[in-house]
């Protein structure tokens, strides 16, 4: 019965959909493996893929936040934006990426001011309480107008594409002005100071114009609750078919903003296809970096093993100049180590790379998934070998006790050291018994996997095996074909493959690759060896500019 009930939550977490034996998504087959000297059996290919079959929502919008409260103090400083001002500058702004809006603004088409503006305006029209409603932003920094028009006075100043650039941020990541409550009512009053990736992107000019809704405490709390709830930000919808397709957990919001041009770019945060899963479902680019590029201090924690931060936009290019604004070492993460390349690094060359005579691993029984078998036959027409390969059999066994382990000390961590003083709640426990003071209010679809974590009696030592066993197993998993086969990276579709990136702390990116007849986003998705970021983002720019797969959500223009 325990290896039962673990089999369901981890499938619930990383959302594995199994429903039919020749689903190319379901695990190869059943192994054994020993921890402890004690025989865990598992399954060998637990494919992180957030779909799930619609039904109805016990809950739609939040009980906890209504717009007029997001709005209250923003909304006396956009009286001088009107809808001529906003329908004016929609062919300008809509779908463009970073450079091209940087163009703009060096040809005085628009300052800073009004990019801001302008996407205050979409946000403020088309996210909440409409029948167009996505649910996507959970709160707006109330100084981002002043913000912009410093920027302004001094752009002369500017020297990094990311300069004037209007980011949200997914409510898990500390950044001052604006509460972090991670969607949980637990921490409404969380008010803090920034996060380093916040202050990496400060110090580059970058504006972070509000925080994204995602799932509650980043999909590790409720089980049974759909992707995109959040008690604080309510249900996010996806662009793509309000109600009727899966949002992508759990960094839900980031995923749908991007997609519906609430803002030039989105930060999400990732332990198993957190990224991956909401970049391809809402159409989207995402990347997920090795483990340590980019600083976890002051974001919310699941698990200090696997925990990354990461951009998502609409380009790749644009994903290349996050990526480039965000990274560095922090000496308070453990993790974070010392880089050696300087800013610049990630989009240097960026549009004159090739696939010629790259070789790419293909898992067989995906080749049966009509969008992936076009993605191939592009990548092909662009120089490069497609290998068929057969996958490693190999488990992520006691996944689930690794997460609730780490969080266990984790969460304790983050809300000593960076989380509100005034906030006494230290300990997942301690969560546990707040909510229960109003569970239709805090907990409406249960708290089952903060349980879990409250019942798990591991210790470090049972821990470090744990770690040590999926690390080898996430390294074999990739290494052993690309090694075999000589190739330089290995294609999967949207987070199928989440989970073993994730234990080998390999990075991964995934890249629009169009839609099922259903209208379904669907991501071809890039996993590549440690800190190669920028092969990746190399692959698939030439990937995304070649098939030019993405189409904007057309409900939203």
């Amino acid at each position: 019965m325990r290896y039962i009930s673990f089999l369901f939550v981890f499938l619930f977490i990383i959302s594995c959909k199994n429903s039919n034996s020749s689903d190319p998504r379901k695990p190869i087959e059943s192994s054994k493996t020993k921890i402890d000297n004690t025989e865990v059996e598992t399954t060998s290919d637990l494919e992180a893929i957030s779909t799930k079959d619609f039904r109805e929502f016990k809950i739609l919008d939040s009980k906890n936040l209504s717009k007029s409260e997001i709005w209250a103090e923003i909304n006396p400083k956009m009286d001088d934006f009107t809808a001529a001002d906003y329908n004016k500058l929609k062919s300008l702004i809509l779908e463009q990426n970073i450079p091209t809006l940087q163009q703009h603004i060096a040809d005085d088409k628009f300052n800073y001011e009004e990019l801001t503006k302008f996407y205050l305006y979409r946000i403020r029209k088309f996210d909440r309480e409409n029948s167009l409603s996505l649910n996507s932003v959970i709160a707006i920094n109330p100084q981002v107008i002043e913000q912009a028009e410093a920027l302004d006075f001094n752009k002369l100043n500017s020297s990094h594409p990311i300069y004037g650039m209007p980011v949200l941020l997914k409510d898990n990541i500390n950044a001052s002005g604006m509460a972090t409550t991670v969607g949980a009512v637990a921490l409404k009053n969380n008010m803090t100071e920034d996060a380093f990736i916040v202050k990496q992107l400060k110090s580059k000019g970058a504006l972070i114009l509000g925080k994204a809704n995602l799932s509650e405490w980043a999909y590790f709390f409720c089980g049974e609750c759909p992707s995109g709830y959040s008690a604080i930000g309510g249900q996010t919808l996806n662009p793509y078919g309000r109600r009727i397709i899966d949002t992508g957990g759990s960094s839900s919001g980031s995923g749908v903003a991007a997609s519906a041009n609430f803002a030039v770019a989105t930060i999400g945060s990732e332990t198993a296809g957190s990224i991956l899963s909401p970049a391809s479902q809402n159409s989207v680019v995402g990347l997920k970096p090795t483990v340590g590029l980019v600083s976890r201090s002051g974001i919310v924690p699941i698990s200090s093993t696997l925990d990354t931060a990461g951009p998502i936009t609409r380009t790749v290019m644009d994903n290349a100049i996050v990526l480039d604004a965000i990274f560095g070492e922090d000496e308070t993460d453990g993790k974070s180590f010392m880089m050696m390349w300087e800013s610049g690094f990630y989009t240097k060359d960026l549009k004159n790379t090739s696939l010629q005579g790259k070789r790419f691993g293909a898992p067989k029984r995906l080749i049966e998934d009509t969008l992936f078998i076009k993605a191939l036959d592009v990548l092909r027409s662009e120089g490069a070998e497609i290998v068929e390969i057969e996958e490693e059999k190999l488990g992520l066994p006691n996944f689930i006790r690794l997460l609730n382990l780490d969080m266990k000390k984790d969460l304790p961590a983050y809300m000593e050291n960076y989380a509100n003083k005034a906030i006494k709640l230290r300990t997942v426990s301690d969560v546990m018994a707040f909510n229960l003071e109003d569970s239709l209010l805090t907990m409406p679809y249960g708290q089952s996997l903060f349980k879990g974590i409250a019942d798990d009696k591991g210790d470090a030592v049972y821990l470090e095996r744990i770690k040590d066993t999926l690390k080898t197993n996430g390294l074999q998993y990739f290494n052993k074909p690309l090694e075999a086969n000589n190739l330089d990276g290995f294609l999967s579709i949207n987070n199928y493959h989440a989970g073993f990136a994730a234990v080998a702390e390999y990075p991964a990116l995934t890249v629009p690759m169009g839609y099922t007849e259903k209208g379904v986003p669907k991501g071809l998705t890039f996993i590549a060896k440690r800190l190669q970021e920028k092969q990746l983002l190399e692959w698939a720019y030439v990937y995304e500019q070649a098939s030019k797969a993405r189409v904007a959500p057309k409900n939203y223009n």
